[in-house]
């Protein structure tokens, strides 16, 4: 690595964490419904919808009422976008003239942008239209970070009030995560990407004549090349900010027209990681302890900064797959160096390595770069990172509602081991919280041990499979993970776009989404009713250094024994293999 590398890397995580508080002081002041600068502005847009919906702001919802509604605005959702892309052609802003989608790949992109994976089995410029995008996925973009968001939201009031029933009203938490946070930041964020040669336009694809005619494979003279445009900065900043992922190309942030400059991949790799980081301060803000809210950060950053530079120093060496070729890899002042294998000349190993680390750890999956063609060990690294659960920053809401299962996993092994009755922010840890917590660590392994089960073993998921022996394995584990986890990326090495693993992994995606959610929202339920118990001697400090070494232990420990032998027959066995 060079200078600049450790300089950029450096850079990126000191923005983030200056921007940690300013920002999640301002999400707390906003879910309390107190006034903050926007209110001027949003307030009367907001109380406007309020009236027109017929709903009361001051009323509020017990965490079963809660579920349903977030349910059924969840699934009118994906029902909206299987239509759209159903009916695509013959609806308007379609300039491509693009035609019908087919049901199970319609239903595999419904399934995955209303579930916050944004999952592509398709190519984006060639699939859907400019509706489809706009009113379809990039509504849901919004709409799906917004759910996450009220949904952690909802749970952090379990901890907050007692002897309650009430955690809130969804459609108003919903609301303000929209109003006040995405879409003021999403509008920010659009227009430098515009100022950076990302391209906002509703013309169709242009032709242009290329500088020096070329052949193509039957022999044919090729003068002109058809270059996809369209409405790509508004949908850009909201699939990064929302930790959704999904690109209008289909190389993603890959593309130039994406991702032109080194601002705009160092804002859109900031993006993605900046609300879901700042969200550990709003829960400490609205529990009224800020520092249990750095130390959940500190225990994210942790595993971050090692998952980093794993990834960093596995795509700065050698490729061990290229060892008896004589290939200079070394930085230098021509070149980057490292394995540049699927990689932009312009982004280099080191941030294409930062980009894949943080996507990963956030349920992003949006890529600067191919997964694919990292090294095995580099390939390792956000596998496992999406594995732990999405927990390491994780999505926007969902995220730090997954952490805080591991917490409350943490404090009741903790009090069990050192005779404490288990408690967390003054509520009691019991057998009720524990089997919830269980639920949402265990639901997404079952998904992506037992759909990798399938595919390997069945024709159908075998015939999807290119790549040969261990890393054609890792291509499939690593689609199961992603869907399961609500990532998104994928090794893109697998014929995706088939009738089995659209459904497959549409199927993985709603039940990773929303069998998480649930036992979130029941926990916050059992939570609210409790009395607090008053700090004593006796109370397990939940901010120490000691804690935040105990839940990182935590979360790592699970992640290794749940996908320690898939990894062995994946990544680990083939980067043995290639020495």
């Amino acid at each position: 690595m060079t200078i600049f590398d450790w300089l950029q890397i450096g850079l990126y995580l000191l923005v983030l964490l200056l921007l940690v508080k300013p920002l999640g002081a301002y999400m707390a002041h906003v879910y309390e419904g107190e006034r903050t600068f926007l209110s001027p502005l949003v307030g009367p847009v907001e109380r406007l919808l309020y009236r027109i919906s017929g709903l009361r702001g001051d009323e509020e919802m017990d965490w079963k009422t809660y579920a349903l509604s977030m349910l059924f605005f969840n699934f009118a959702g994906l029902l909206l976008l299987y239509a759209l892309q159903r009916l695509q052609g013959v609806l308007p802003l379609n300039p491509q003239d693009l035609g019908t989608v087919r049901p199970d790949l319609a239903f595999n992109a419904a399934a995955s942008f209303a579930s916050n994976t944004n999952w592509q089995s398709y190519s984006g410029e060639t699939t859907m239209s400019y509706l489809s995008k706009m009113l379809g996925f990039t509504v849901q973009n919004f709409l799906s970070a917004a759910t996450g968001m009220a949904i952690l939201v909802a749970m952090t009031r379990g901890f907050v009030r007692q002897s309650a029933r009430t955690i809130g009203n969804f459609w108003v938490d919903m609301s303000r995560s929209v109003l006040y946070i995405l879409l003021p930041l999403s509008l920010v964020l659009a227009v430098i990407l515009v100022s950076q040669g990302v391209v906002q336009t509703l013309d169709g694809s242009q032709v242009v004549r290329l500088v020096e005619p070329v052949r193509d494979a039957n022999g044919q003279t090729v003068n002109q090349q058809v270059i996809a445009v369209g409405p790509v900065a508004s949908e850009v900043a909201i699939k990064q900010l929302g930790t959704n992922g999904g690109g209008f190309f289909n190389v993603n942030s890959a593309h130039p027209f994406e991702n032109p400059t080194p601002l705009s991949n160092f804002l859109e790799s900031l993006a993605i990681l900046l609300i879901p980081a700042a969200l550990c301060y709003t829960f400490g803000k609205m529990v009224g302890d800020t520092r249990k809210g750095w130390a959940i950060f500190a225990a994210m950053t942790i595993i971050f900064v090692v998952m980093l530079s794993v990834a960093v120093w596995a795509e700065q060496g050698r490729n061990p797959a290229m060892g008896f070729v004589n290939v200079d890899h070394r930085a230098s002042r021509v070149q980057s160096g490292g394995n540049m294998e699927g990689k932009e000349v312009r982004f280099g190993a080191a941030n294409s390595a930062l980009w894949a680390t943080a996507t990963t750890a956030a349920s992003n999956g949006s890529v600067n770069s191919m997964h694919d063609s990292f090294t095995p060990i580099g390939g390792l690294v956000p596998m496992w990172l999406i594995q732990l659960g999405e927990v390491v920053y994780g999505g926007v809401g969902s995220g730090l509602y997954g952490m805080l299962a591991f917490v409350i996993i943490a404090v009741f092994v903790a009090g069990l081991m050192i005779g404490r009755t288990p408690e967390y922010l003054g509520k009691k840890i019991e057998a009720y919280e524990m089997k919830m917590a269980s639920l949402m660590v265990l639901v997404p392994v079952l998904l992506v041990l037992f759909g990798t089960a399938i595919a390997v073993v069945t024709p159908m998921g075998r015939a999807g499979i290119f790549n040969p022996g261990a890393h054609g394995f890792s291509e499939v584990l690593y689609a199961f993970s992603s869907a399961g986890n609500n990532n998104g990326s994928a090794f893109a090495g697998i014929m995706a776009n088939t009738p089995f693993y659209n459904i497959a992994l549409g199927l993985a995606m709603l039940f990773g989404r929303y069998w998480l959610a649930i036992p979130a929202l029941a926990i916050a339920g059992s939570l609210v009713q409790k009395k607090k118990i008053p700090i004593s001697a006796g109370t397990l400090p939940t901010h120490s250094p000691l804690f935040v070494f105990w839940l990182t232990a935590v979360v790592i420990i699970v992640g290794a024994l749940s996908f320690f032998p898939a990894l062995s027959l994946g990544p680990i066995v083939e980067q043995l293999l290639e020495r």
